[in-house]
């Protein structure tokens, strides 16, 4: 889990980055998906911020992901979201893709990122 959102935080956060060129560097081009859920908005947005940033990922409209059975449990059948059910919160989520290399002039960049943040 990530800390609380205070001021001080965003360095400590989960997903920035370094962590997201990690992922990157180990989903399959064109086919990994990075799944992102949370009940707290501010930290929804830090996610969709940070994913949105980075050359290696893109959003995934509501279209590609209706038939993915992975949102459906990461918005059901986690205890994570039957906790927020039952407290009657909301879900925010977003779906990246690992885009094929082709795609990004900035591959390298990021491959170096992947190393220098080692």
């Amino acid at each position: 889990p990530d800390p609380p959102l205070k001021q001080k935080t965003p360095p400590r956060r989960i997903i920035s980055t370094a962590l997201l060129t990690e992922y990157a560097y180990l989903l399959k081009p064109a086919q990994g998906r990075l799944y992102c859920i949370t009940d707290v908005k501010e930290l929804h947005d830090w996610h969709v911020d940070k994913c949105n940033k980075h050359p290696l990922f893109r959003c995934l409209s509501a279209d590609e992901i209706q038939d993915d059975p992975c949102v459906d449990a990461m918005q059901t059948t986690t205890e994570e979201s039957q906790k927020v059910d039952r407290a009657g919160s909301s879900k925010y989520y977003t779906v990246y893709q690992r885009i094929p290399d082709e795609e990004c002039a900035a591959v390298k960049t990021a491959h170096n990122c992947f190393f220098s943040n080692a």
